[in-house]
Formats: structure tokens, C-alpha cells, sequence
């Protein structure tokens, strides 16, 4: 049976290659993506796919409900990717995340309550869940954000629960590990380093570099996302996990290593504040159900890099024109590598 589904943030990372996924794997289905597109979406993120006639792109903002009415209007399902992502940017300024993470999904929640829409996934973290240092966390642990970005994301997702608890809108909600994958905004920590390694400049590694994350390939999570949308039951909470647990120091190690590069570009520079220690995620849940990840690790993250070094053309713009991208580096960074 085809779909209408409505991908909002699809010109950012993980919504641009969830797009592509949908319209390569569910033929009969059509993708409308609503994006606001800030500094980190981009139209190029779907070049390949602008002219495939069941794809339809409306700027507009979540926050907007004009804009939200026209995108979700015959949408059969609706995945909510749209969102500030970044911890360190967060640390320098939380309205706009409060704005987008919540806010915004308030507006969604309300057009597919208006409408009756079928389903509706609201994409959130483990970052909600806070630091762990032995264990992982199941969907029954208590929630624990402990920087802005996660409280935003908390909110969005609990809010997006009240509404399948209060008026029955069809809601999931899915809390994915680290992401790795093409078509990352080099402000996260493997575009970042991939990118600055191949010019030779440092690798601003936070504290011990021994934070601990679960590395997921964005292909894995958007087939996680997307079995969710077809399989998940509404109300419930699913957690994507890679279980690839990896230092930050080794992430920066592997990538040096793959690019040929000298690890004394690595530069040790000071914490960021409340640096959560260790996310781990026990997705046992959604795997009992069916799916599980495909990309096997470090094969995936090798792929990773050698895609940054092909893609300059992609990257390279930000880096060299971006005036938004050269402020926040040097407001993060500009002091710690002093």
C-alpha cells in the first residue's frame, strides 16, 4: 500500500539519508520534506533525488504551523528528524533548541491530532538518559538529560508521548546512539576530524579522550526508523543501538591511521562542561521484533572516512565560505587550541 510520509529536518543528516532510503526501498510511497534549512540542511544533501517526481521539498520551519499544515497536508505518516542536534552549541545558547526540539514538536503533534494522521515517530536520543557508567539503558530507565540539548530532546519526546496518552495520536518514539555516516555537518566529532586531518590541522580531542559512545551507522538507523514506522507499536519507545562502545580517543586514532596522518595533529584541549562519560543502549526491544544493524564497525567507519576524502566538494564549502560555520569554530574552539 503506498504512503505519504511527511520527513521534517530532510535536508539534515540523518533525515536527508532516511529520504533517500524511503524512495529507494518503498517505490510506491511519496516523501514530502519540510525544512527550515539552517546551517546545517542542505538542498545538496538531496541533490541525486530532486527530480524524482514522488519527492516534494516546502521550506518552512516546525515552529510555524502554516508551514507544518501545508507539508503534512495528505500525509499519511509523519518522522520528526527536524532539530538542533549539537551539544557544545546548546552550551552556548539553548533557545533555539527549547524553540525547535519542543515547540515545534507541540506544532507537528497538533496538525497530526488536527488531521488524524496514521503514525507519527518522533526521533530522540540517548542522551536523554543521561551518563551511565556500567549497564545499558532499556526504554523503562528514568530519563536524566544533563546538558541543554538533551533536555530539549527530552521534552520533545515526553511531550509527543502525552499526546498518545492524552488525545491517542499514533506516536513512537525512537532514541538512537551516536551517529556516523556521508552527509554530516563537519561540526560533529567524525566529520570534524576527517576533514580537519586531511588538511593537517589539529584535532581538538576533549579532556582524556576516553568518553565513551555507541557508534551507529546512519544507514542502520534509518532502516531502524523506518522498520519502527511499519512495525512499531504506538505509545511504545524503541531503542537503536549500534554495539560498537568506542573511546573518542580511538575514533581519532582510526581515522588518523586510515588517512595516513600522524597522531600528534591530535590536540588534547580543555572539557566541554558536564561532558557525559559513557551512553550505552540495550535495544533488545526492537530487535525482538526484527531488525537489526547491518553495517558491521570499524568496516563502516573506514567507509566513513574515505567518503569525506572523495566529497571534498561537499565539505569543503562550509569550511572555507560558511561564515556561521568559522564563528562557532573559532567561539569553541578558538581558545582551547590558543
Amino acid at each position: 500500500m503506498g504512503q505519504r510520509v511527511l520527513v521534517t529536518g530532510g535536508c539534515g543528516f540523518i533525515g536527508s539519508n532516511f529520504v533517500r532510503l524511503v524512495l529507494a526501498e518503498r517505490p510506491g510511497w511519496e516523501v514530502a520534506n519540510l525544512d527550515k534549512l539552517t546551517y546545517a540542511g542542505r538542498l545538496e544533501n538531496l541533490q541525486d533525488v530532486a527530480g524524482d517526481p514522488r519527492y516534494r521539498f516546502v521550506k518552512g520551519d516546525i515552529c510555524d504551523p502554516e508551514a507544518v499544515r501545508e507539508a503534512m497536508a495528505g500525509c499519511t505518516m509523519a518522522v520528526n528528524f527536524a532539530a538542533e542536534t549539537h551539544v557544545d552549541r546548546s552550551l552556548l545558547g539553548a533557545t533555539h533548541f527549547l524553540d525547535t526540539d519542543i515547540k515545534g514538536v507541540l506544532v507537528l503533534l497538533e496538525e497530526a491530532r488536527r488531521i488524524g494522521l496514521g503514525r507519527f515517530v518522533q526521533i530522540s536520543t540517548d542522551e536523554v538518559y543521561g551518563s551511565i557508567a556500567d549497564g545499558s539503558f532499556t526504554e523503562e530507565s528514568l530519563l536524566n538529560p544533563r546538558n541543554p540539548y538533551a533536555a530539549s530532546k527530552a521534552g520533545g519526546d515526553r511531550l509527543a508521548y502525552a499526546y498518545w496518552a492524552t488525545y491517542e495520536v499514533p506516536v513512537i518514539i525512537t532514541r538512537a546512539s551516536n551517529n556516523y555516516g556521508p552527509f554530516q555537518y563537519p561540526e560533529k566529532l567524525v566529520p570534524l576530524f576527517v576533514t580537519n586531518a586531511l588538511r593537517d590541522l589539529p584535532l581538538p580531542l576533549y579532556g582524556d579522550g576516553r568518553n565513551v559512545r555507541d557508534w551507529l551507522h546512519v544507514h542502520d538507523h534509518c532502516r531502524a526508523v523506518l522498520f519502527a514506522l511499519e512495525n512499531g507499536q504506538a505509545g511504545e519507545v524503541y531503542n537503536i543501538a549500534g554495539g560498537n562502545e568506542r573511546e573518542n580517543i580511538e575514533i581519532t586514532r582510526t581515522i588518523l591511521r586510515e588517512l595516513g596522518k600522524p597522531e600528534t595533529l591530535i590536540r588534547p584541549v580543555a572539557d566541554r562542561v558536564g561532558h557525559d562519560r559513557r551512553y550505552s543502549l540495550d535495544a533488545s526491544k526492537l530487535r525482538a521484533l526484527g531488525w537489526q544493524p547491518r553495517v558491521a564497525f570499524p568496516g563502516g567507519l573506514i567507509e566513513t572516512v574515505q567518503w569525506y576524502a572523495e566529497h571534498e566538494w561537499w565539505w569543503q564549502p562550509v569550511k572555507d565560505h560558511d561564515g556561521e560555520f568559522r564563528k562557532y569554530y573559532e567561539q569553541q574552539y578558538g581558545a582551547r587550541l590558543a
